[in-house]
């Protein structure tokens, strides 16, 4: 868009110089995830021209590694054709990997993205972490995809929006209070403000800090216009538009792997399984609502950053330990008659089990994000609906089995 653009939030619209509104144009790489499946169908019922990019590596590693989601899940070609039959709207869809960059240019040249979201990565850190070639192959497509990204809107849409999905892992656990994403130090009686200190915990989470690095250079260098979210821990399945057929229905993840903790949780106290506390269970994080993830993502479109800008926003809503959501889970459990416990496991990463943790999170609220806070009836419905697919439920993938100190550089095969 041009700098007269101006952009009418909610409406998936803005007006031209000329005063004619036309549909801005969405590019949402990785759509056929767990956050990019709920943003794209939320965009596009907020009216934004949307399309989907993704390579479907997602549902390979499910193949390779003997997971499944929780939820059944129906294909991209289903869920585009559901979601048209549904609402009369359309979704393209370009199915390619964005470290090829030809197939790349040519999905820029065809949609003309206004903004591109970009959620196209391998995001599990333990995934990572199983062995060399999925450590190389985690910084490979995250690193080189995020690049080509970077070199297709320069190369053809240099005005366009990059929103790319970051993480609050790039952080670490500093005992200090986490800024989001500059800090002002004054040092030998000279002050400057610089970006905050990066202390990535796995492959993965470096890649997300290499990624950074590479779109605060090239805001600078070339002018380009970057939000980059740092999200915390998502949690919750449904959306709105997710809710509006079983097609449409989002992944839910509930392994070693690509599980998230209160997704995990929920499913093992559905299942009778003892909540796996890693260590000592005082690891704290952010985290949010999987609805407010894509409300996230319409506020930074719908705002979008200046040309040469690199804006830094810390995503998520609240702050909870292991311990703590171990509790929330269990009290939720009990009233609907389910027998929680919960036990400590050996860590399997290297990380601080104790520890200060205060991060910043003003900018997205100061936009107009209005949080879905973490409530009983949020874990009732959690906890329903791990009931309610409990036989898809595959114990022997409950456990953890990704050590970060065991790692090697032999392939590693899971066991049938």
């Amino acid at each position: 868009m041009s700098q007269e653009a101006k952009t009418q939030p909610g409406s998936g619209s803005y007006q031209t110089s000329g005063g004619a509104s036309e549909r801005k144009r969405v590019m949402v790489i990785g759509g056929d995830g767990y956050c990019g499946w709920a943003t794209a169908l939320h965009l596009s019922n907020k009216n934004y021209e949307v399309a989907i990019v993704d390579s479907l590596v997602r549902r390979l590693f499910d193949h390779q590694l003997g997971l499944d989601s929780l939820t059944p899940i129906s294909s991209i070609h289903n869920r585009i054709r559901r979601w048209k039959s549904e609402t009369g709207k359309t979704i393209e869809l370009y199915i390619g990997d964005i470290c090829d960059f030809e197939f790349l240019s040519e999905t820029f040249e065809s949609f003309k993205p206004d903004a591109v979201v970009h959620f196209g990565e391998q995001r599990s850190a333990p995934y990572s972490m199983i062995d060399r070639s999925r450590a190389v192959f985690t910084q490979n497509n995250n690193v080189i995809g995020t690049l080509n990204v970077l070199f297709a809107i320069k190369e053809f849409r240099e005005d366009c929006h990059l929103v790319k999905l970051g993480t609050m892992g790039e952080y670490g656990t500093p005992n200090i209070d986490i800024e989001e994403g500059y800090i002002t130090i004054t040092h030998n009686g000279r002050t400057d403000t610089l970006p905050y200190p990066k202390q990535a915990s796995s492959f993965y989470h470096l890649s997300k800090v290499h990624d950074s690095n590479n779109i605060a250079f090239t805001c600078k260098a070339w002018g380009m216009r970057a939000t980059d979210l740092n999200q915390g821990v998502v949690y919750g399945v449904r959306t709105d538009e997710t809710d509006m057929h079983e097609e449409l229905c989002n992944r839910l993840d509930y392994d070693g792997v690509f599980g998230t903790a209160l997704n995990r949780f929920c499913v093992q106290a559905a299942v009778g399984h003892p909540l796996t506390v890693y260590g000592k269970g005082g690891q704290t994080r952010g985290y949010l609502d999987i609805r407010d993830t894509i409300q996230c993502v319409e506020l930074a479109i719908a705002n979008p950053a200046q040309r040469g800008e690199f804006r830094v926003f810390n995503q998520f809503t609240e702050q909870f330990s292991v311990n703590e959501l171990a509790s929330l889970v269990t009290k939720a459990g009990e009233k609907l008659g389910l027998n929680v416990e919960t036990k400590s496991v050996p860590n399997p990463r290297v990380e601080a089990e104790e520890h200060y943790y205060n991060a910043k999170h003003t900018k997205l609220i100061e936009l107009g994000l209005k949080p879905h806070l973490l409530s009983d009836s949020l874990l009732d419905s959690l906890l329903n609906f791990a009931i309610q697919f409990n036989d898809r439920v595959d114990v022997k993938q409950i456990m953890p089995s990704v050590s970060w100190r065991k790692i090697g550089a032999k392939p590693k095969t899971v066991a049938a």
